[in-house]
């Protein structure tokens, strides 16, 4: 009997590769980019630390690696709560809470963004992959520039919501919620 690719079963043990990824995105969320080192994230994935080396040139590129697997999650996400027809509160919350749980990482992804042309690049590509996905999603009815003021609005509000910055002024984060709501909505219906 021949199998068909559908009847093969897959090993689901993630590959080197991905248990690195995943011990640095760990590793980063904990200690940020300053405070991690190659042989702390090997050691992490079970690994030698010289293995590290087998797969990423440095750690710049595996921080690239973990803020492409962030973008995806984050894709994910809210792909799923659209899918299921969430309501814009619910959407709101949930991008709050991403940016919350890698709050460490983005507080390093903005600042290496300012330092590292590598990881700036990497942001601009993730940026146009995003904004390329909503306006297919948009049947390219609005503009590159347009979609890119919102979600650099977007982006900004859910690190400053997930990192207190409007409570830390002792001011209402109820107007900021709200503003990032009618920015999701914009970008899925454009009103």
């Amino acid at each position: 009997m021949v199998e068909s690719a559908a009847d093969v079963v897959t090993d689901a043990t993630p590959s080197t590769r991905e248990r690195l990824v995943q011990a640095a995105a760990a590793e980063f969320r904990e200690h940020g980019f300053a405070g991690t080192d190659t042989n702390r994230i090997a050691r992490r994935a079970g690994f030698a630390p010289q293995t590290f080396y087998r797969w990423f040139s440095d750690k710049t590129e595996i921080f690239i690696a973990v803020y492409r697997a962030w973008e995806d999650e984050e894709r994910s996400l809210m792909g799923a709560l659209r899918r299921r027809g969430a309501e814009e509160e619910d959407v709101v919350e949930a991008a709050i809470s991403h940016h919350k749980a890698y709050i460490i990482f983005r507080r390093s992804l903005r600042r290496l963004s300012l330092e590292d042309d590598k990881v700036r690049a990497a942001r601009a590509e993730s940026r146009l992959r995003q904004i390329d996905r909503i306006r297919q999603w948009r049947d390219g009815a609005v503009s590159a520039d347009e979609v890119a003021a919102v979600l650099l609005q977007l982006e900004r509000l859910s690190d400053a919501l997930a990192e207190g910055e409007i409570l830390d002024m002792g001011l209402d984060e109820a107007p900021a919620r709200r503003r990032l709501a009618e920015l999701l909505t914009w970008l899925r219906t454009g009103t």
